[in-house]
C-alpha cells in the first residue's frame, strides 16, 4: 500500500472510483438505477455489505425525488441524521428536514405513556400538513409505530428510509415494510445508522 496524492476537490470522485473498482473485482453487481445510492452508503461507511443488503421498492428513487419536488418534509429520528442532510439542496425544491426528538412535548408524552420519543415523534410527523419522507437511522420503535399506525389508524407513510442500527428488534422492524405498499429504501439486517439515513437522502438530492 502506497500513499496516493489526490487533490482535495478530487477525493470524493477518487473514492467512488475505488468503490466501483472493488465492487467489480468482487463480482458484486448492483442495480444500475439505484447504484448511486448504494455507493454513497458504502462511501459513508466503508462497508461493502450495503451492496448486498440495501433493498429498494419498485421505483423508490423516482418516487422519493417526486416527493421532494412536491416540497415534502424529511423527518428524521435523530438530530445527527438531521444535521447530515444537505439543507441547501433540499430547500432548492421547497422541502424541509425536521426532527422532533428534542421537543419538550414529545419528551413529556413519551414519559407519560412509557414509550420512546422516536415513537411519539412519528405520531407528530404524521400530523404535518404535507407529504412526509421518514428517514429512520436509529430507532426501530419508529418503524414499529409507523406500522402500528398503518394497521390501526389507516395512516399510510409517503416514503420510508428504514436503516436503524442495532440489536433489539432492528431486523424484525425493517421487515415489516418489505412487502407493504409503502415506497421504501431499507437496509436488511443489523447495520445502518443516522449517517446512512442522511447519506441516502443526500444521494437522491445530489441526483436531482
Amino acid at each position: 500500500m502506497e500513499f496516493e496524492v489526490v487533490r482535495p476537490d478530487e477525493i470524493e470522485k477518487r473514492s467512488f472510483e475505488i468503490i466501483t473498482k472493488e465492487l467489480e473485482e468482487a463480482g458484486i453487481k448492483i442495480d444500475e438505477k439505484n447504484a448511486f445510492v448504494t455507493k454513497r452508503c458504502i462511501h459513508t461507511s466503508a462497508d461493502f455489505d450495503y451492496a448486498k443488503t440495501l433493498v429498494f421498492s419498485e421505483g423508490a428513487v423516482e418516487k422519493m425525488k417526486e416527493l421532494i419536488r412536491q416540497g415534502a418534509y424529511i423527518v428524521t429520528d435523530t438530530n445527527m441524521a438531521l444535521a447530515g442532510i444537505n439543507k441547501k439542496r433540499l430547500e432548492k425544491f421547497g422541502a424541509r428536514a425536521l426532527c422532533f426528538m428534542a421537543d419538550e412535548d414529545v419528551a413529556a408524552k413519551a414519559k407519560e405513556q412509557g414509550i420512546t420519543r422516536a415513537a411519539v415523534s412519528m405520531e407528530k410527523a404524521a400530523r404535518l400538513d404535507g407529504k412526509v419522507i421518514f428517514a429512520i437511522g436509529n430507532a426501530p420503535t419508529a418503524l414499529v409505530k409507523l406500522h402500528e399506525m398503518m394497521e390501526k389508524e389507516g395512516y399510510i407513510p409517503d416514503f420510508i428510509i428504514g436503516v436503524p442500527v442495532g440489536f433489539v428488534n432492528v431486523v424484525w422492524a425493517k421487515e415489516l415494510f418489505i412487502n407493504s405498499d409503502v415506497p421504501y429504501i431499507i437496509n436488511r439486517g443489523r447495520k445502518g445508522g443516522s449517517n446512512i439515513a442522511a447519506a441516502i437522502c443526500n444521494a437522491v438530492l445530489y441526483d436531482m
